[in-house]
């Protein structure tokens, strides 16, 4: 119990008021009565009440609250005082932020007018520039399809004489270019009357044995080859057998090529007709028979002995 308890609790003794009449008289409840005599004042709500509560209590037992206040001042906790404090600053934030709303506001029209502003200058490059594009493209058109038109002496165009010019020389070489392709057509078909077509056919077939003549030719080249993945055994000799030539398996990376212009023909034997090919002067030979080991005589007739 504390000292401004003990005088307020001798006070209410004194007029023979139990707390139960004290609280009759203030309307303050009991507990927080006994409270401030206990010096309990965390038991009041809210804290601000103390000092109003004390007031009362020493009315109402006839003591001078103003002379407890300045005597008990060490005892009795400041939280009105305090609150009045934490009010006036709220107040101030209250009153700061509302200020800094209005200056917002103030300005407000004056920024929406800049963007404003500003948004009209881009809109207006945008067109400006857009319109010098457009105009630039124009002239560019205009020059390319403007013609190019010289002057005489006497200041006249010379643009159709220039025009009926060109037609000329463009006339004259087309001329000349159909002259030229005529007497190269001409020179081709003379040529290919000159050609005279080798003749490659088939004189005899016995058994797996076919003899071709070759006619209407002035020289004699034989190619064999055998066609990719493939092999095949071949013999090549002369007509008469007297020279050979070649006697080996061939592939794909072996070709045989063999000018026998100056002998009377080419006696071979092919060991697989199947992946074999022959060529007679670039012109393939057309096997006569199906068999697959096959003997092949080429009797080459030329021009003199025809």
């Amino acid at each position: 119990m504390t000292e401004l308890g003990n005088r307020l609790k001798e006070a209410r003794e004194a007029k023979g008021l139990s707390l139960d009449d004290l609280q009759e008289i203030t309307k303050i409840q009991k507990r927080y009565l006994a409270g401030i005599e206990q010096g309990k004042y965390e038991a009041i709500p809210g804290k601000f009440y103390v000092r109003a509560f004390i007031k009362q209590y020493a009315e109402a037992v006839d003591l001078e609250p103003e002379s407890l206040f300045e005597e008990f001042r060490h005892e009795i906790p400041t939280v009105h005082e305090v609150s009045t404090s934490e009010q006036f600053s709220r107040t101030q934030s209250r009153a700061k932020v509302a200020k800094d709303s209005s200056k917002f506001m103030d300005k407000l029209p004056k920024i929406l007018t800049a963007l404003l502003i500003i948004a009209i200058i881009v809109i207006g490059w945008y067109f400006f520039t857009k319109s010098m594009d457009n105009k630039n493209v124009a002239n560019s058109q205009d020059e390319v399809q403007s013609p190019s038109v010289s002057y005489n002496e006497v200041g006249e165009p010379m643009e159709s004489e220039n025009k009926n010019t060109t037609e000329d020389e463009s006339d004259e070489s087309k001329s000349e270019s159909k002259t030229e392709n005529e007497n190269s057509s001409n020179e081709e078909l003379e040529e290919e009357n000159k050609t005279v077509t080798q003749q490659i056919s088939v004189v005899t077939t016995e058994g797996t044995t076919t003899t071709y003549e070759l006619s209407n030719a002035d020289k004699f080249e034989l190619e064999v080859k055998v066609a990719p993945g493939g092999e095949s055994w071949v013999e090549i000799y002369n007509v008469e057998k007297e020279k050979q030539f070649f006697k080996e398996i061939i592939t794909e990376a072996n070709p045989q090529t063999y000018d026998l212009t100056e002998e009377k023909g080419a006696r071979l034997r092919i060991g697989a007709t199947g992946v074999t090919e022959i060529f007679i002067n670039g012109e393939k030979l057309e096997y006569a028979i199906d068999a697959t080991v096959q003997n092949i005589i080429i009797q080459f007739k030329k021009d003199e002995e025809q």
